[in-house]
């Protein structure tokens, strides 16, 4: 079943961009190494898929030097917004700075880092620190690490994204409870990157897990191409270039019009959604 165009307005709401590493250098403690993909392959992307807005999110190999970020989102403008990552010492004036740019929210990636501070610390830390920048907090986790959290997640001040589906690989107990925690008001799901907790992108539980979110949630519910498709497996090398997955971008916005079964949720998880969560224009 072939997708209509994404309405006016469409976001994009996850992507990367790496590089150039001689002005953008990555992390020298970084887990994984991806190739280039700049803000030219960036537009060609959103331009195939028919996308007005994207969301630009520091990936993990940068850490917390949003210098990358902050250049795209100069470089596309009002288009664009960023999810940044920040140290807890950040500034005030860093915080300021990296809202003028576009950011709108701070992400707290607890999957590609590996072990550090609890969940149940690290969020209401980062919620503490940006809710008076009317931000989200954005968290990438495997679903059992989420469950673990929910109190936590239920009593944050700011709003809260969950990434990729909750990395939850079909129907369960897990996803029940997932579902329980959306019914708080104030946290999102991201339907996004199937295929990093399913090893059929396409197949029924895949399907089952996108439209009980969806139910679940149907006004807090935004869609992510993941590009450039950074690898997301385990890895042995982190400074071995790793190259991107292959991912059919139009066939993902396809099965997300199947998981929609409609126009009326077509329109809020592309468009309506995302422009309340990001907002579709920079203040002067």
């Amino acid at each position: 079943m072939t997708a209509p165009a994404p309405p006016s307005g469409a976001f994009d709401c996850h992507t990367h961009v790496f590089g150039p590493f001689d002005r953008f250098p990555l992390a020298a403690d970084r887990t994984y190494t991806p190739g280039p993909a700049g803000v030219t392959q960036l537009r060609t992307h959103l331009d195939a898929l028919g996308f007005v807005h994207v969301v630009l999110v520091q990936p993990s190999p940068y850490g917390s030097d949003n210098s990358c970020l902050v250049d795209a989102l100069s470089q596309l403008g009002p288009r664009a917004r960023g999810v940044a990552v920040t140290d807890p010492g950040a500034t005030d004036a860093e915080l300021g700075a990296l809202h003028r740019a576009g950011v709108r929210g701070v992400r707290v990636n607890l999957h590609s880092r590996g072990n550090g501070p609890a969940i149940s610390d690290l969020l209401p830390a980062a919620g503490e620190r940006v809710a008076a920048l009317g931000w989200h907090v954005q968290v990438f986790a495997d679903a059992e690490t989420l469950l673990e959290a929910a109190g936590t997640i239920a009593g944050m001040p700011v709003p809260v994204v969950i990434d990729h589906l909750g990395l939850l690989p079909g129907p369960g107990r897990a996803l029940d409870a997932m579902c329980e925690l959306l019914e708080e008001a104030h946290v999102w799901i991201k339907m996004s990157a199937p295929e990093r907790a399913t090893d059929n992108a396409d197949g029924p539980e895949a399907a089952a897990v996108a439209r009980a979110l969806l139910a679940a949630a149907p006004d807090r519910t935004v869609w992510a191409s993941d590009w450039p498709h950074t690898d997301g497996r385990d890895r042995r090398d982190p400074l071995a270039v790793e190259p991107f997955r292959e991912v059919d971008d139009r066939a993902a916005l396809d099965r997300l019009w199947r998981w929609c079964a409609g126009e009326q949720a077509w329109q809020a998880v592309l468009a309506d959604n995302p422009g309340r969560l990001y907002g579709s224009s920079i203040p002067g």
